[in-house]
């Protein structure tokens, strides 16, 4: 397994890591459970490095009704989070974002209405984000566990992140965020190219599914607005055929806008800049110095990772240019809402099952 989440067996997880002493002291069936999956060969997202398991989830299809100390909700197709837990060093409140964005996902494919956990109240770090991610609170079972459940029918449309995974059906353009592919490869893990190899990434950012990208434009009167759709644009450094190596590999929507500098004005202080940055960019805390000592324009645009088109299906810039989808330099393009579907269709998506409009 590398620095990143791998979906296994469960017979390839050490049942003897520390990390699964709280699900043991939990549920004292969790070991019998644990062998029985194995057994049947079913499998987990774990994240795992050197030091052991960091990081466990494990998702199921469930049609049954769901048993609360004080009422029942009714048979349906669901997706249910059977096991999740992060573990308790700093990376926690990434992975545990990543561990999320990954159910959100599935349960987005699976075209089932709803999506519910059970957290004990002592969790607050899952709580939390439950809470940010749009699940809310059910009730309590007999157990003592909190149901979180999230439903298509009750969807947040003004706020991403309980949005996420789906995209605001009720946007008036889209924006292209263009990005080296060097820093591309590392803030999108899952985005992979045609013959691109995937260098070592940072854990504090490939397993968030909350980005923040670093411009130095030459304006910064740009049109990034929170909500608004996003194509992510890798530009290759290859030094030919940049035009069908360059391409559209990834969508997401706009959580916040900052410009840090304009014209040399200090609008953000150097330390409020690293701080806005956070975990969520590529760069060092001296890195980020340097950009903010060295550049006279810098913006920040915080983006929410909603999905890929992964190997093959990436949109390049030969096609987005003959379709008039490129007039210009990216960051003042102005993408309308027909546009920005017909890319998600030309990378494979399915535009109705990514864009929501509230029934």
């Amino acid at each position: 397994m590398n620095n990143r989440f791998d979906y296994v067996e469960f017979g390839e997880c050490n049942m003897d890591d520390p990390f699964f002493a709280s699900l043991k002291a939990d549920y004292p069936e969790f070991t019998s459970w644990f062998r029985r999956k194995a057994s049947a060969s079913e499998k987990a997202y774990v994240h795992v490095d050197e030091n052991g398991i960091h990081a466990f989830e494990y998702l199921k299809d469930e049609c049954e009704e769901i048993s609360l100390s004080d009422t029942t909700i009714p048979m349906k197709k669901r997706i249910k989070i059977g096991t999740l837990k992060i573990g308790d060093d700093l990376r926690g409140q990434r992975l545990g974002e990543g561990l999320i964005g990954i159910a959100l996902w599935n349960w987005q494919a699976s075209g089932y209405d709803e999506i519910y956990a059970t957290v004990f109240p002592k969790h607050n770090t899952l709580i939390g984000l439950m809470d940010k991610f749009g699940f809310c609170r059910a009730g309590q079972n007999e157990r003592g566990e909190l149901i979180f459940l999230k439903s298509k029918l009750h969807l947040d449309t003004s706020d991403p992140y309980k949005m996420f995974p789906f995209l605001p059906g009720n946007f008036h353009y889209a924006k292209y965020i263009p990005i080296r592919a060097t820093y591309h490869d590392t803030l999108f893990p899952y985005s992979m190219l045609a013959r691109t190899k995937q260098t070592a990434l940072n854990i504090a950012v490939a397993n968030g599914i909350s980005k923040m990208y670093i411009g130095t434009p030459q304006d910064t009167n740009l049109n990034y607005r929170p909500n608004t759709p996003i194509l992510i644009y890798r530009i290759s450094d290859a030094p030919n055929r940049r035009t069908y190596l360059s391409a559209v590999s990834s969508f997401g929507v706009v959580t916040n806008f900052h410009i840090i500098k304009q014209r040399g004005n200090e609008l953000c202080s150097e330390n409020d800049f690293i701080r806005i940055a956070g975990n969520k960019s590529f760069f060092s805390d001296a890195e980020l110095r340097d950009i903010y000592r060295g550049n006279w324009n810098i913006v920040t645009i915080e983006v929410l990772y909603n999905g890929y088109f992964g190997e093959g299906n990436n949109v390049n810039h030969a096609w987005l240019k003959a379709n008039g989808y490129f007039p210009a330099y990216p960051y003042k393009i102005d993408l309308p809402p027909e546009a920005f579907r017909h890319v998600l269709q030309k990378g494979g998506k399915d535009d109705e099952s990514i864009i929501f409009h509230q029934p």
